[in-house]
């Protein structure tokens, strides 16, 4: 290619990565509804703040991992679409942003947890029951099928995806408890649903059969009910997350 194309690809690529990011840009009212959904119900403007800079950690990478991603994937000869794309963009802008997140702000009001934290306490037994058959088996569907560049992909994404929860886990404590907790269950509970939607994207062959069918469905079901928290958990848990 020509290198006055190469350039106008490369301007391309970043204007629209530059409008991308404008558009997501979270503000208050998007930092104070994340905090409700996850169980806070009346958050202090020091919590919507810290929910703020924790969207804002996630969606800085997103434009530019969804224009990086696809290349890199394209040169290990590693099929994929535009929902892997959009997954393994979201699921590695969250592990960017909880690495970054594991050195505590300056000046940031700490309270300790009166519990020790663990993954179980993150995400219930059910979401990783759930996780755990569904993903064993969608690697068995790619071992089956001898698809093994996606069998390692596969293996990939389990290991970002745990290592995101386990930043959770760990991630120094800012501000308010509730809030601080509620932070801490989305991210790892959001990370372990794309991560099981990545997961069964690879086992889409390139005619739709019904294993495949059943663990897309599989997976995307898990997906939603992993990264949403039901109105029956606000209930029983209200302070937990």
């Amino acid at each position: 290619m020509p290198f006055d194309n190469i350039v106008a690809v490369a301007l391309f690529m970043g204007l629209f990565g530059l409008v991308i990011l404008i558009v997501l840009w979270p503000g208050e009212r998007q930092g104070a509804k994340v905090l409700r959904r996850w169980g806070v119900a009346d958050p202090s403007p020091s919590d919507v703040d810290e929910a703020v800079r924790y969207l804002r950690r996630r969606r800085f990478w997103y434009p530019w991992l969804y224009l990086g991603l696809p290349l890199l994937a394209d040169s290990a000869g590693v099929r994929g679409d535009n929902t892997s794309s959009i997954l393994a963009t979201l699921l590695v802008g969250a592990l960017i942003a909880e690495v970054l997140a594991q050195r505590p702000r300056k000046g940031a009001r700490r309270e300790a947890a009166l519990e020790r934290r663990g993954v179980s306490g993150l995400i219930p037994v059910w979401g990783l029951v759930t996780y755990a058959v569904i993903a064993v088996a969608a690697a068995g569907w790619l071992a089956v099928n001898h698809w093994w560049a996606q069998l390692g992909v596969a293996a990939g994404i389990s290991a970002v995806t745990w290592l995101i929860v386990l930043l959770a886990v760990r991630r120094p404590s800012t501000g308010d408890s509730v809030a601080d907790t509620a932070l801490r269950v989305r991210s790892a509970r959001v990370a372990a649903g794309l991560g099981l939607a990545a997961t069964v994207t690879l086992a889409i062959p390139e005619k739709m059969n019904l294993v495949s069918l059943l663990l897309v469905l599989a997976g995307f079901a898990g997906w939603y009910h992993l990264a949403h928290r039901s109105r029956a958990e606000g209930r029983s848990r209200p302070e937990a997350a």
